[in-house]
Protein backbone atom coordinates (compact mmCIF):
# COMPACT_ATOMS: atom_id res chain seq x y z
CA UNK A 1 0.00 0.00 0.00
CA UNK A 2 1.14 3.37 -0.62
CA UNK A 3 -0.15 6.42 1.04
CA UNK A 4 0.12 10.25 0.35
CA UNK A 5 -0.63 12.80 2.91
CA UNK A 6 -2.04 16.37 2.32
CA UNK A 7 -2.95 19.41 3.94
CA UNK A 8 -0.54 20.93 5.78
CA UNK A 9 -0.06 24.58 5.71
CA UNK A 10 0.52 27.94 7.84
CA UNK A 11 -2.49 28.39 10.55
CA UNK A 12 -2.97 30.96 13.60
CA UNK A 13 -2.79 29.29 17.12
CA UNK A 14 -6.34 28.20 18.11
CA UNK A 15 -7.28 27.54 14.31
CA UNK A 16 -7.83 24.80 12.48
CA UNK A 17 -6.65 22.61 9.57
CA UNK A 18 -7.20 19.04 8.09
CA UNK A 19 -4.59 16.36 7.00
CA UNK A 20 -5.49 13.82 4.53
CA UNK A 21 -3.99 10.77 3.87
CA UNK A 22 -4.69 8.87 0.73
CA UNK A 23 -4.38 4.94 0.51
CA UNK A 24 -3.71 3.52 -2.82
CA UNK A 25 -2.56 -0.09 -3.78
CA UNK A 26 -2.97 -2.60 -1.74
CA UNK A 27 -5.40 -0.62 0.42
CA UNK A 28 -6.19 -4.25 2.60
CA UNK A 29 -2.99 -3.75 4.32
CA UNK A 30 -3.49 -1.34 5.79
CA UNK A 31 -5.48 -2.44 9.04
CA UNK A 32 -4.53 0.53 11.00
CA UNK A 33 -3.96 4.25 9.67
CA UNK A 34 -1.70 6.40 12.33
CA UNK A 35 -0.51 9.61 11.95
CA UNK A 36 2.98 10.73 13.73
CA UNK A 37 4.61 13.88 14.04
CA UNK A 38 8.69 15.28 14.20
CA UNK A 39 10.38 18.40 14.67
CA UNK A 40 14.00 18.65 13.52
CA UNK A 41 16.31 16.95 16.37
CA UNK A 42 12.90 14.77 17.66
CA UNK A 43 12.16 11.73 17.57
CA UNK A 44 8.89 10.90 14.89
CA UNK A 45 5.84 11.08 17.95
CA UNK A 46 2.66 9.62 17.83
CA UNK A 47 -0.15 11.58 17.45
CA UNK A 48 -3.52 9.53 16.17
CA UNK A 49 -4.47 6.47 14.80
CA UNK A 50 -7.37 5.08 12.73
CA UNK A 51 -8.42 1.12 13.56
CA UNK A 52 -10.64 0.19 10.08
CA UNK A 53 -12.53 -2.58 11.79
CA UNK A 54 -14.04 -1.11 14.25
CA UNK A 55 -13.25 2.92 13.50
CA UNK A 56 -11.63 2.93 16.40
CA UNK A 57 -9.53 6.49 17.67
CA UNK A 58 -6.30 6.47 19.77
CA UNK A 59 -4.69 9.90 20.80
CA UNK A 60 -1.74 10.84 22.29
CA UNK A 61 -2.20 12.58 25.31
CA UNK A 62 -0.82 16.13 24.19
CA UNK A 63 -4.10 16.62 21.26
CA UNK A 64 -6.59 14.39 22.77
CA UNK A 65 -9.42 16.85 22.54
CA UNK A 66 -8.01 19.19 20.06
CA UNK A 67 -7.44 16.76 17.07
CA UNK A 68 -9.83 14.35 15.37
CA UNK A 69 -8.89 11.25 13.52
CA UNK A 70 -11.57 9.52 11.27
CA UNK A 71 -11.56 7.29 8.02
CA UNK A 72 -13.54 6.88 4.72
CA UNK A 73 -13.58 3.69 3.40
CA UNK A 74 -15.05 4.92 -0.09
CA UNK A 75 -12.29 7.11 -0.49
CA UNK A 76 -9.69 5.37 1.37
CA UNK A 77 -8.56 8.44 3.36
CA UNK A 78 -7.89 8.63 6.58
CA UNK A 79 -8.08 12.45 7.91
CA UNK A 80 -6.86 14.43 11.21
CA UNK A 81 -8.89 17.39 11.94
CA UNK A 82 -7.06 19.74 14.03
CA UNK A 83 -8.64 22.20 16.04
CA UNK A 84 -7.49 24.59 18.79
CA UNK A 85 -3.91 24.35 17.40
CA UNK A 86 -1.20 25.60 19.72
CA UNK A 87 2.44 26.29 18.08
CA UNK A 88 3.55 23.26 19.62
CA UNK A 89 1.48 21.41 17.44
CA UNK A 90 4.22 22.82 14.26
CA UNK A 91 5.75 19.92 13.02
CA UNK A 92 6.03 17.62 9.73
CA UNK A 93 3.01 15.26 9.78
CA UNK A 94 3.46 11.82 8.08
CA UNK A 95 0.71 9.32 8.25
CA UNK A 96 1.77 5.59 8.12
CA UNK A 97 0.06 2.26 7.70
CA UNK A 98 0.31 -0.78 9.66
CA UNK A 99 -0.30 -4.24 8.07
CA UNK A 100 -2.21 -6.30 11.44
CA UNK A 101 -3.54 -4.44 14.07
CA UNK A 102 -0.90 -4.29 17.30
CA UNK A 103 -1.40 -2.84 20.35
CA UNK A 104 1.79 -0.93 20.69
CA UNK A 105 0.22 1.53 18.03
CA UNK A 106 1.89 4.48 19.38
CA UNK A 107 5.11 3.16 17.98
CA UNK A 108 6.69 4.08 14.51
CA UNK A 109 8.95 1.08 14.11
CA UNK A 110 5.68 -1.33 14.02
CA UNK A 111 4.36 0.62 10.84
CA UNK A 112 5.30 -1.50 7.39
CA UNK A 113 4.25 1.48 5.07
CA UNK A 114 4.78 5.56 4.90
CA UNK A 115 4.01 8.52 2.91
CA UNK A 116 5.82 11.51 2.66
CA UNK A 117 5.23 14.35 5.14
CA UNK A 118 3.56 17.84 5.40
CA UNK A 119 4.68 20.46 7.02
CA UNK A 120 2.15 22.07 9.69
CA UNK A 121 3.25 25.60 11.01
CA UNK A 122 1.11 27.14 13.31
CA UNK A 123 2.15 30.48 14.47
CA UNK A 124 1.84 32.03 17.86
Amino acid sequence: VQLQASGGGLVHAGGSLRLSCLLFGRTGNSAVVGWFRQVPGKEREFVAAFRWLNSGQMYADSVKGRFTISGNSVRNTVYLQMNRTKPEDTAVYYCAAMTYYHDNYFQSSIYDYWGQGTQVTVSS
